[in-house]
């Protein structure tokens, strides 16, 4: 029994690890790792209800939460070394880890009824329209990176966490958050990056929280085809140029070794992303 405690203890701590990379990845959303890593709709289902669930929730999410405060302070140096020497490979091998969970996506979207044409046609406009918005989000200008300024981080964070699918590193690059942000917790700075993007990220769950899990509870099938739009959308957008964000990912000067690494890494994402997803229902 200890045993067993102690592994789970550890798995989620492994956990909120890997969803900080949603914090600190451009393209990847804390959310669909949430969904991937079967927490999503019990954090979901927390956040909703935090005077009735605290007592078994909050426990269990502890370890989460610190996983996370770990992983922004240990991956954020390496990952920005990463995405400024090996950019194009790491972002591949993050597209292709993505699209290997796509069939578990698919699965749980077909959980409570079978897919119709309205499923399509949410999973079809999303793509189109949420892919066609964010691509051209860039053009909303910067924010200053001061307290203000994390705050509405913080709120993105939290909102690339509520829905599944939406980067908020990605928003964060465009309005010129994301490198004062990662060089703020590099440097472990709580007081000007951490305590504002918390306070930003604990308002945006504790308002809309509530009305997503409503949409899920009544509407799963429809929710899960827009939010694997999204998914489709998001990754396609990690590898396509963007003139009008500064750090997108950039081809300029790609070498055909550099080209055949890319493709070795998104296959072994695929490789990984199938794997985790298929873990995750085995033990859910």
């Amino acid at each position: 029994m200890l045993t067993q405690r102690t592994s789970s203890l550890v798995t989620r701590i492994f956990k909120g690890i890997v969803i900080a990379l949603g914090f600190i990845l451009p393209g990847v959303s804390g959310g669909v790792l949430a969904t991937i890593l079967g927490l999503y709709e019990r954090l979901l289902g927390f956040m909703a209800h935090p005077r009735q669930r605290w007592r078994q929730d909050l426990p269990y999410f502890l370890p989460v939460g610190i996983g996370g405060i770990l992983g922004v302070a240990l991956l954020s140096a390496p990952l920005a070394y990463l995405l400024t020497h090996a950019q194009v490979i790491v972002l591949w091998g993050f597209a292709g880890a993505i699209i290997g969970t796509l069939p578990a996506l698919l699965a749980t979207a077909t959980q409570h009824s079978r897919r119709d044409l309205v499923d399509w046609l949410w999973f079809g406009g999303t793509l189109l329209v949420g892919g066609l918005g964010l691509y051209n989000v860039s053009h909303l200008g910067t924010l200053p990176a001061n307290f203000i300024g994390f705050v509405v981080a913080g709120s993105l964070i939290a909102l690339g966490v509520l829905v599944p699918g939406l980067s908020p590193s990605n928003l964060l690059l465009i309005l010129g958050l994301f490198s004062p942000m990662l060089l703020g917790f590099k440097n472990l700075d709580l007081l000007g990056v951490f305590l504002p993007i918390a306070i930003g990220g604990l308002i945006t769950m504790a308002l809309l929280a509530k009305g997503i899990e409503y949409l899920i509870d009544h509407h799963h099938s429809r929710v899960y085809h827009f939010i694997i739009g999204l998914v489709v959308a998001s990754t396609a957008l990690i590898l396509i140029p963007n003139a009008h964000a500064a750090e997108s990912i950039s081809y300029a000067g790609t070498t055909p070794l550099t080209w055949g690494v890319s493709l070795l890494a998104a296959g072994a994402g695929i490789a990984l992303g199938w794997w985790m997803s298929r873990l995750e229902a085995k033990y859910k």
